[in-house]
């Protein structure tokens, strides 16, 4: 196993991790049920912590991959760059996870605003995880990317 077959194995964790936390919160918030909004704030800090070792691994994938044909420096740097903006916003998100399950264990006041926040930073982490992935995926699926290398395949 190399270092392409990490990232691949970890990178579709953090995207689906946050979507599945974020569902699963706004259902608990509308519906008003404490222990699933425990829930979604547990499946947004797993996730935040699996984006962690995704991007660790990042930097394998791309020494594999770099040299290919059709993979430019361009489609990896973009991928890199999203997915670091990404990995900061989950971790924020992970972080007001964190603060919302604490507070609600102590019973505070703040700990709606708090759970709200997080909801808001799960909706953001979200649209970044899912932006990073995509772009992760043209690196080598030339189909998805519309250019040239695309049109030569004859995809």
């Amino acid at each position: 196993m190399n270092g392409a077959h990490l990232h691949l194995l970890l990178n579709h964790t953090p995207i689906l991790g946050s979507l599945f936390g974020l569902v699963l919160l706004l259902v608990a918030l509308v519906r008003r049920q404490p222990v699933l909004v425990k829930a979604g704030l547990i499946v947004l800090l797993v996730a935040a912590a699996l984006a962690i070792p995704t991007n660790m691994t990042g930097e394998g994938a791309e020494e594999v991959v770099e040299h290919y044909p059709g993979v430019t420096r361009t489609l990896i740097h973009e991928h890199e760059e999203a997915a670091e903006l990404a990995l900061w916003a989950l971790e924020l998100t992970g972080l007001l996870a964190v603060g919302s399950l604490l507070l609600l264990a102590r019973g505070h006041a703040r700990a709606a605003l708090l759970t709200r926040l997080t909801l808001v930073g799960a909706l953001l982490s979200f649209g970044l995880m899912a932006r990073a992935g995509n772009l992760g995926g043209r690196i080598m699926h030339p189909e998805t990317r519309g250019d040239a290398v695309s049109n030569a395949l004859g995809r």
